[in-house]
């Protein structure tokens, strides 16, 4: 490999990451693009290569963007005032049923939809809420904050839920259904501990009363809907919807387990969905061609192709060579190193490139086929998990920054680090170990 095609397939890497991390008012698809571009130019991915990376990533990005979908007819359907009419609600004026609550919100969000939709969903709701409370800038940093690293942690679970998730599953080729009998259990519990901690120390700073729901409600009268739920049970109407997207949600694990396509099961409950709002509402299914993110699809095969260009220039060989004599170690040492490394690397890195050379770098290892998969595992807890300890770990706590600040909340770099300092640490080590002992007596 010629020096010249190294030295600008890592610039390309570094600058790519250097726009995505600044944000100066530029989609993050366009320096993706950009890099992959220099990286083809360069030589080190070949045309022959793109067949092999649309295979990898082209049924991870449909099912993703088929789930958005999902989101904006939930939108569309009202759900988004609804959730916040149910939330204001229930919580009866206490401040501390509220964090217990949008915790739990935001969890389930990201089981329905996927992490970055689900912060596109719960963040808008939270600010519309907690404005209308009348709360002071301190008192909704609480929620704010802890609803995003909730959001966002949930995506571990089950790896239908982040697109890097489902791309490093093709490429470790492992079924949806596996991921979540090995996954579930300790990253769920890990997700109990975060919400505990962050309780912990967010408790002093929320209010203990706050107020009772308005009587109007959120929904504007602009809504489609308004008539609507004025003739029928409103509850009563988002109870099935959000029945048939569970539904739909089950339906991927049972794809997975008995061989069918998943993306191609994702995109026929969106269409369904789709019909069914097409029907109710009589809203045509041409405003998805404007509202879809596909820049989603844009940005995760530039990135993809970047991180190939890297392992084809000996990235993942190095890492093999650091890595393998501990990886190869036990279980414990498999799932503590990779989880710790990726968290690293996430950090530093965002966690879409850093969970993708940690997967290559793993399928090179030669490893025992359980030792693989709890290494895959241990680094998706690494990328959703120990990402989180700087806001620039994922793209979806980057989207989480912008949406707060333009909602006229102010939370510095240093109140978030206040935060995950104390609470990602503690949990991602916590879950790594869990995960070992959770495989070693499911497979005993």
């Amino acid at each position: 490999m010629h020096d010249l095609t190294v030295i600008t397939t890592i610039c390309a890497f570094l600058l790519t990451l250097g726009f995505i991390f600044l944000r100066p008012g530029v989609n993050e698809a366009i320096p993706a693009s950009i890099g992959a571009l220099f990286v083809l130019l360069s030589g080190s991915v070949s045309l022959s290569d793109l067949g092999t990376i649309t295979e990898t990533i082209g049924g991870a990005a449909i099912t993703i963007v088929a789930t958005i979908v999902m989101a904006i007819v939930l939108e569309s359907f009202g759900f988004f005032y609804w959730a916040a009419d149910i939330l204001a609600k229930k919580a009866k004026g206490s401040g501390i049923r509220l964090f217990w609550l949008t915790n739990l919100f935001c969890f389930l969000m990201t089981l329905f939809v996927n992490n970055d939709g689900s912060i596109l969903i719960t963040t808008p709701i939270l600010l519309m809420l907690l404005k209308n409370m009348g709360l002071k800038n301190h008192q909704k940093i609480p929620y704010l904050i802890s609803g995003a690293i909730i959001a966002t942690a949930s995506s571990a679970p089950i790896g239908v839920s982040n697109i890097v998730n489902l791309i490093a599953l093709k490429i470790v080729h492992m079924s949806l259904y596996m991921h979540t009998a090995m996954m579930f259990v300790p990253a769920s519990i890990g997700l109990c501990l975060l919400a505990l901690i962050l309780y912990a120390i967010f408790y002093r700073a929320l209010p203990k009363k706050i107020p009772i729901a308005l009587q109007q409600g959120f929904m504007p009268g602009s809504h489609p809907l308004k008539d609507v739920y004025q003739n029928e049970n409103r509850n009563k109407f988002m109870r099935n919807v959000l029945i048939f997207v569970f539904c739909v949600r089950i339906s991927l694990f049972a794809a997975s387990y008995i061989g069918f396509p998943v993306s191609i099961m994702a995109v026929i409950g969106s269409a369904a969905l789709l019909a069914w709002r097409w029907i109710y509402l009589k809203i045509t299914p041409l405003d998805m061609l404007k509202k879809t993110p596909w820049y989603i699809l844009i940005f995760a095969f530039g990135m993809y192709v970047i991180i190939y260009g890297l392992n084809n220039i000996g990235l993942t060989d190095y890492l093999i060579r650091l890595l393998q004599p501990i990886v190869s170690g036990g279980l414990l040492n498999a799932s503590v190193l990779m989880g710790a490394m990726i968290s690293v690397l996430s950090n530093l890195f965002n966690n879409h490139p850093a969970l993708m050379v940690g997967t290559l770098t793993l399928t090179h290892m030669g490893l025992d086929p359980l030792t693989l998969k709890l290494s895959y595992l241990a680094s998706v807890i690494g990328s959703d998990i120990g990402s989180l300890l700087l806001p620039i770990g994922t793209l979806a706590t980057l989207m989480w920054m912008h949406i707060v600040h333009k909602g006229g909340v102010k939370i510095s770099w240093m109140h978030y680090l206040r935060v995950t300092i104390i609470a990602i640490p503690i949990t991602v080590v916590f879950t790594l170990v869990l995960l070992s002992y959770w495989v070693t007596w499911l497979f005993s």
